[in-house]
């Protein structure tokens, strides 16, 4: 009951800071599709659902664990790049929280603003996708933690090992407090003090917790090196360690989504990302509007509606997934096959296997925003250590269209890899290839689903 009643005033505190969220868009007038978009709507809804439908005819495997070697990088190079970028990270860490409380209290001309929630935060998500997690490189709560380590002589785990309950479940919490409510649906990343505060505050929470437990608090409690880990995935590009140094690989992008969670906490953190960034897209629709002035105007509350949107549609979409793990093993079992673990089980099986569809979106959603403000982010960084400069334009070769083409792509991309994924493990999973199929087949109605709301949300702003 306590922990409820902190989480409900944590909550409640937030709706202070509530404001118009950010669009991560694109900014320009709407535009009219090549194409009518139930068309659009229904191919890729087609294309997704026949290549299940291939895969289960002919029985298809992933060969898991296969890929292609590209090149060695040596140990002294890997060695400079490691340290070069924990440094260079580590300080743009310290002059964020510097310059978010003495620098110009202007977004667009602190550094505090314009890097943390772009190039940091959704940056680095990016680079994750495409070739692994840097984050426990980057990481500047561990750097802060290993040199209270090497003062100390050893780890430091002041009451002993991370507790097992505990699970995962800080970094969910951390994840919708940060990501889904603070950077969404409130002002903070508006204000350089703010930011400022928030990242300072949420260092000091993750060096004290590995005071308290050693390193395996960042890995379990910290919602960046979570969420990171996860896009890292789908990366198709990998690090083998080897004698000469680290072999660059080439793997196929649904080989890391092949692989079980460790317990339902990261089961909901999966289904948290889907939905998180899908809910950022979503407010940039009219109907949003609509749906938040509504209850606003019923429920007689304030700004901090927005919010309770936000946790109702998260809650909402943990229990569709649950429902679908529970379908899929009833099917199953109706077929003759065995529980496999029960709905938990299946749920910590399938999970990964919808990871493509959050990073196809996180790409998708974000790459403009990312490269718009690493423009700003030089020109801020020039003019703090040289002399003023104006920001680069890094965008002005891309229009509207192309960049709602390429958002299409992205997601239908993105659920394609994830059938793939949920049909590899489901071929894994059960003793034959019927019940495989059977599996599978609610999973693939969700995502056709899921594949015609996100066409559907990227569509809505900027298409008429």
């Amino acid at each position: 009951m306590d922990e409820r009643r902190g989480l409900f005033t944590l909550l409640l505190g937030l709706t202070t800071f509530v404001g118009v969220a950010s669009a991560h868009q694109v900014q320009s007038s709407r535009f009219t599709a090549p194409i009518p978009l139930s068309l659009l709507f229904g191919g890729a809804a087609v294309t997704v659902a026949a290549t299940a439908a291939w895969l289960a005819i002919t029985g298809e495997r992933s060969e898991k664990g296969r890929t292609w070697p590209a090149f060695v990088l040596p140990k002294h190079v890997a060695t400079i790049v490691r340290y070069g970028a924990r440094a260079v990270f580590f300080v743009g860490f310290l002059v964020t929280i510097v310059r978010g409380f003495a620098g110009p209290q202007i977004a667009a001309e602190n550094v505090a603003t314009v890097f943390v929630w772009a190039v940091w935060f959704k940056g680095v998500g990016l680079l994750s996708i495409l070739v692994g997690s840097p984050w426990r490189v980057l990481s500047p709560w561990r750097t802060l933690y290993d040199g209270l380590t090497r003062i100390e002589g050893d780890e430091i785990a002041a009451l002993g090992s991370y507790p097992s309950w505990l699970g995962s479940w800080p970094a969910l919490g951390g994840f919708v407090v940060g990501i889904g409510i603070l950077e969404n649906l409130t002002i903070v990343p508006r204000s350089p003090a703010a930011t400022a505060a928030v990242i300072a505050g949420y260092a000091a929470v993750m060096v004290l917790g590995a005071v308290a437990f050693g390193r395996e608090w960042f890995r379990r409690a910290d919602a960046l090196e979570v969420l990171y880990r996860l896009f890292g995935r789908v990366a198709p590009v990998g690090f083998v360690t080897t004698e000469d140094g680290h072999r660059v690989v080439f793997r196929p992008p649904w080989t890391g989504c092949t692989c079980p969670v460790e317990r339902f906490g990261l089961v909901a953190f999966v289904v948290a990302t889907v939905y998180t960034v899908s809910f950022d897209g979503f407010t940039n629709t009219p109907e949003f509007q609509e749906l938040l002035f509504g209850l606003r105007e019923l429920l007689s509350t304030g700004p901090g509606t927005s919010v309770f949107i936000y946790v109702l549609g998260l809650a909402g979409f943990v229990a569709a997934f649950v429902g679908v793990s529970v379908v899929m093993g009833a099917v199953v079992e109706s077929g003759g096959g065995g529980g496999s673990g029960g709905w938990r089980g299946t749920a910590v099986a399938f999970a990964p296997t919808v990871v493509p569809i959050a990073a196809a979106y996180e790409v998708a959603h974000n790459y403009p925003f990312v490269v718009e403000r690493l423009g700003r982010l030089a020109a801020v960084a020039w003019s703090l250590a040289v002399t003023p400069i104006e920001p680069l334009d890094l965008l002005g070769w891309l229009s509207v269209p192309v960049f709602w083409g390429s958002q299409v792509l992205l997601i239908v991309a993105g659920h394609v890899i994830a059938v793939v994924a949920a049909h590899a493990v489901a071929v894994a999973r059960y003793e034959t290839l019927p019940q495989a199929r059977r599996a599978h087949l609610p999973l693939v109605v969700l995502m056709v689903g899921y594949t015609v709301l996100s066409l559907w949300i990227i569509s809505r702003p900027v298409v008429s």
